[in-house]
């Protein structure tokens, strides 16, 4: 009987099991696809000469993350490459707005946009040399992070206190005009704002939009050298030194549930795998409530809360083999890993309301990801293995384009939206199009389909809004890994502080699930010694 059963292989199950592992549990994972990895895998669909990331990419919290670089995967063959730009932002009129690794060199091309904006770039890089470390403790630890909070606190009240606070929260259109004249930097923000799911009029934009900036300042957009899967492999390595099974192609299809505790799971084919000390799921909120538990085992108040749980756009991705690089009219966008398109911020705008309205957009906003520019071993010499996303609403009403889409997304429909991504590329980048070998087109059910936590295609296990995070994560009143059930923890990034690939919400679940039974530990030595006293204080008969 193994200590502890993981659910899910992604990377916060296998950050959970590699933390338990650690400290002396015995653990089994099971992973419902026929390999691991949830959303950081790769692989030569596309054409047998490229690798291709099939869901994330580029990976700033990864390389922010405390967490993850605990673990040591260097030592497990993990490499990181970066590309020569962090991200560049181009515009029709052949201007361009580029993350620099160097400060200095995002603030020279910032004042092309408008003069001074340069400076008002390396203003909110000083802010973030200030706060910086702590905002990523309060973010990579269970919440409420009372100590992570509390130096944090004296870091704002240092750094313009209530003032600074004031503008992490406002709406990253509002936070780029009160910052900047020029075109550009508003729209390093608002691009970096909408990695998530998050409008340019969202509360709380402005300051996601900043951090994102602030990672990929700081610490560059990464990727790992040979695909993403590369990740995957050195935490599974590191799982297997310490005789951790990882069983594929094996959906646990209920967790069981014994006078109020969690003690093992049941996979589909029947088999009872019982757990001695807890069970830890790397699976979305809504799943773990609805598919894994009996309902008689949860307090009726979830249910109502799931009514109301608000899932983050549905992605559409397409992969490309391209048979030369992408011929951007921005020079400046041929260097950078990742390439925003979209025509300031009004098009973001429009783009993010007609999302809200059930409207498939007419001028989607492109992420653009260029691996091989970020890491020349994923295509042969003066090639480019390249993706894209963009986002759709997942319930349909019509299409903003007119070209009829329902949001069905047979295999017509997606090639259709496909052609419009492509279109849209190939205005900023002539000649875009006739460089495609192969490509490989995912739409909202293909991608829930080779990883069920991605419902729809929401990429970040539900909303970044601000109405479903912290004490709001994943339900209101939750705010960490701990369920209603004991000994079950949930280790997705449904739960605080939410999606990308970091693993904090699978640390979060084996601290707590350790510290539990560490707590019980002491309790039953604590009855045990007291018991002994009162038989040593009995009198002899």
């Amino acid at each position: 009987m193994a200590d502890a059963v993981v659910i899910g292989s992604g990377p916060n199950g296998l950050v959970a099991a590699n933390l338990l592992a650690d400290a002396g549990w015995s653990v089994e994972v099971f992973e419902s696809q026929d390999e691991p990895g949830g959303a950081v895998r790769s692989d030569r669909g596309v054409h047998p000469d490229f690798v291709s990331d099939m869901f994330s990419a580029f990976y700033p919290l990864a390389a922010a993350s405390p967490v993850l670089n605990g673990l040591g995967l260097e030592r497990e063959g993990l490499r990181w490459s970066r590309a020569p730009f962090v991200l560049a932002h181009p515009l029709l009129d052949g201007s361009c707005a580029v993350l620099d690794p160097d400060r200095a060199g995002t603030a020279a091309r910032l004042d092309r946009f408008a003069d001074g904006d340069g400076r008002a770039w390396t203003s909110l890089c000083r802010v973030w040399d200030q706060v910086g470390d702590d905002v990523l403790r309060a973010l990579f630890t269970p919440f409420p992070p009372v100590r992570a909070m509390a130096a944090l606190a004296a870091r704002l009240h240092a750094a313009g206190g209530i003032r600074l606070a004031r503008s992490l929260l406002l709406p990253v259109r509002r936070l780029g005009e009160e910052e900047f004249s020029g075109q550009g930097g508003r729209l390093l923000l608002a691009g970096n704002a909408l990695h998530a799911d998050l409008a340019p009029e969202a509360a709380g934009s402005g300051g996601f939009g900043w951090l994102m900036a602030m990672l990929g300042q700081a610490y560059g957009f990464p990727v790992p050298v040979g695909g993403a899967g590369a990740l995957t492999s050195a935490l599974v390595r590191r799982l297997r030194a310490r005789d951790v099974d990882v069983h594929c192609g094996s959906r646990v299809t209920e967790v069981v549930v014994r006078r109020g505790r969690a003690v093992g799971v049941r996979t589909e084919n029947g088999d009872a795998v019982p757990a001695r000390k807890a069970v830890l799921a790397d699976v979305s909120a809504p799943s773990l409530y609805l598919d894994l538990i009996a309902p008689e085992h949860l307090p009726p108040r979830v249910f109502g809360d799931l009514q109301r749980f608000q899932w983050d756009f549905a992605t559409f991705k397409v992969d490309w083999a391209l048979n030369r690089p992408i011929p951007w009219s921005a020079e400046e966008a041929r260097s950078a890993g990742t390439v925003h398109v979209a025509e300031g911020i009004d098009d973001l705008t429009l783009f993010a309301a007609q999302i809200a309205m059930g409207q498939i957009p007419e001028r989607p906003f492109v992420l653009v990801g260029q691996m091989t520019t970020a890491d020349a071993s994923r295509s042969p010499q003066g090639t480019e293995s390249a993706w894209a996303y963009t986002h759709v609403p997942h319930r349909v009403k019509s299409d903003a384009g007119g070209d009829g889409l329902t949001g069905r997304w047979d295999a017509a429909e997606a090639e259709r939206f496909a052609d419009r991504l492509e279109q849209r590329i190939e205005s900023y980048a002539p000649g875009f199009r006739s460089g495609v070998m192969a490509r490989r087109v995912l739409p909202p059910p293909a991608l829930q389909a080779a990883d069920s936590n991605l419902h729809g295609g929401a990429i970040n296990g539900g909303t970044t809004s601000l109405h479903q995070q912290l004490v709001f994560r994943p339900l209101p009143g939750t705010g960490r890994p701990e369920t209603a059930v004991r000994g079950l923890y949930l280790a997705s990034a449904s739960a605080h502080p939410g999606g990308g690939v970091h693993g904090a919400p699978g640390a979060n679940a084996a601290r707590a699930a350790l510290r539990a039974r560490g707590a019980a530990a002491l309790v039953s030595t604590g009855r045990r010694a007291l018991a002994h006293r009162n038989r040593a204080a009995e009198p002899p008969r």
